[in-house]
């Protein structure tokens, strides 16, 4: 439409300076002049849509296409390098895993580790492997102390490892008082936290256990008591009455 409004006022501003050249003798030069300034309306009215439609269809194009492709490279820019190390050195980690080859699989698990720092992953992937892969829970123990000595953990990262430990120790070797000591100096590190307070269920819920183990026995052996006493009582001698193995008869003598 702006196009062929343009054609228009050419075509009239070209018959108009023929006219006047002619010197106009029908006198129809102002007529011509009044159609060419409404087609020039016209024309600016439909330049205007025009702008705006364009406009819109640019901002449609940049939001549906432009926009998610800077979106996507400052996303690669900023998270390149940890995909790269979960892309690469973890998942070659993986592979080793599923293919049995447990030593393989805890020096690339390291290699993650050492080129992503901050993240416990790998420490924790080594740790597993070592307590259910290997039977080797001393080395799942020593290996969440190294992680957890390493370094300087974020507080939910350190508190992990420590809850971690905790596991290993009551869980695997059976040692509750090391257990309850992590859970305590979790308590003492990390006030007025979750943490804190998780370990604080935690030492409860153990009181708890164990006072149950204590009842349960107690009861255990008060019940064996009662069975040997009973045994003891139906095994006596009733006097007077013969006993197994005497041929004597009953004494009748007045």
């Amino acid at each position: 439409m702006f196009s062929k409004k343009g054609k228009e006022v050419t075509s009239i501003n070209q018959e108009i300076i023929r006219l006047e050249e002619k010197g106009d003798p029908e006198g129809l030069v102002p007529a011509k002049k009044t159609e060419l300034n409404s087609l020039e309306g016209e024309k600016t009215f439909n330049g205007i849509l025009l702008t705006f439609l364009s406009a819109g269809l640019v901002g449609i194009f940049f939001v549906v296409h432009l926009l998610p492709f800077f979106a996507q490279r400052v996303t690669h820019a900023v998270y390149d390098s940890a995909e790269m190390v979960e892309r690469d050195v973890m998942h070659d980690a993986r592979s080793l895993l599923a293919q049995g080859d447990y030593e393989g699989a805890i020096a690339a698990f390291k290699q993650a580790a050492a080129a992503d720092p901050l993240n416990r992953l790998p420490w924790v992937e080594i740790a597993k492997i070592y307590k259910e892969n290997m039977g080797d829970p001393a080395s799942a123990i020593q290996t969440i102390r190294h992680a957890l000595e390493s370094q300087a953990w974020e507080p939910n990262d350190a508190a992990y490892f420590l809850f971690r430990l905790a596991e290993l120790y009551d869980e695997v070797e059976g040692d509750r008082a090391s257990a309850r000591a992590i859970m305590q100096q979790v308590i003492e590190q990390f006030p007025g936290t979750r943490h804190s307070a998780n370990a604080n269920h935690k030492l409860h819920e153990w009181d708890v256990q164990e006072e149950a183990a204590v009842a349960a026995a107690q009861e255990q052996e008060y019940l064996e008591r009662m069975q040997a006493a009973e045994a003891t009582e139906g095994g006596g001698v009733v006097e007077g009455e013969p006993q197994a193995g005497d041929e004597r008869g009953p004494d009748t003598t007045a």
